[in-house]
């Protein structure tokens, strides 16, 4: 049963757009035609009738002309057709579907979350919001119900789309590229900082090596010193300090004391 009425449905589509077609043909031919025979380039039609026993002259001409007229008027309500064919096609395959309704539902969120609806009663915003589902250009091909419970959800997320409006996520947008730009500021001093420390760790080590080689060639010379002073027949005197010098003289005690020798002769 099902295959047979999907196959009348079929059937039927094709003849409604066959004729569509046909009364579009037939008028485009008569308006042709009868434009020529005005001009003068084509015959009109020779149609012999009577009325009332007498001949109507120009009988052929009238019944082109009318028959022009009627397909033209005809192919002015085709687009109203076509509507009335999209609508019947529409009511035999509808389903609520979950995406049209997320669609539907996006749609006026979207205008919610900018202030659009002011109405206050759960009548009144319902039904504003439906209109406004009704009025939008890309949702017209929806069905009623399915708008009706797009505007319901809707309402009942107005608290969400008051949190989440427009104008405070802007703010908080703002607010954030603002603390990212001081974030971004804060590491290139951080940048700068540690450049400026691995520099003056770098110049210490330098200065404390340079120190180092310095030590060890100023004791390298004290030792070569001490090593040739003996040798140029010079030494170098202790001078016993004050405290020493307060101490009585022990006869028994070492003499730590160096004296200068006399140059030897060369």
């Amino acid at each position: 049963m099902d295959q047979l009425k999907a196959v009348g449905f079929l059937i039927q589509y094709v003849m409604q757009r066959l004729a569509l077609l046909f009364f579009a043909a037939c008028a485009a031919a008569f308006t042709t035609a009868t434009i020529m025979a005005a001009l003068g380039y084509w015959a009109w039609i020779d149609l012999p009738l009577r009325y009332g026993g007498a001949p109507v002259q120009n009988a052929g001409m009238y019944l082109q002309i009318f028959a022009t007229v009627l397909a033209a008027g005809i192919c002015f309500f085709l687009p109203a057709n076509a509507r009335i064919l999209q609508l019947e096609n529409s009511h035999r395959r509808f389903r609520i579907s979950m995406d049209d309704v997320a669609r539907a539902y996006g749609a006026v969120h979207a205008a919610d979350r900018g202030h659009l609806f002011q109405l206050s009663s759960e009548f009144d915003a319902v039904r504003e919001r439906l209109a406004y589902l009704r009025d939008h250009p890309d949702l017209s091909t929806l069905e009623p119900a399915l708008l009706e419970v797009a505007a319901q959800m809707s309402h009942i997320s107005h608290e969400l789309a008051d949190v989440y409006s427009d104008e405070k996520i802007d703010r908080a947008r703002a607010f954030l590229k603002q603390r990212q730009e001081e974030v971004n500021l804060f590491n290139d001093r951080l940048d700068q900082a540690k450049a400026i420390s691995t520099e003056m760790k770098h110049w210490l080590h330098e200065v404390e090596l340079e120190e180092s080689v310095a030590a060890a060639q100023l004791a390298r010379l004290s030792a070569e010193m001490n090593e040739i002073l003996p040798q140029l027949g010079r030494e170098t005197t202790l001078r016993p300090d004050a405290e020493t010098e307060a101490k009585p003289l022990d006869p028994t005690a070492l003499d730590n004391g160096v004296y200068e020798l006399p140059k030897a002769a060369e």
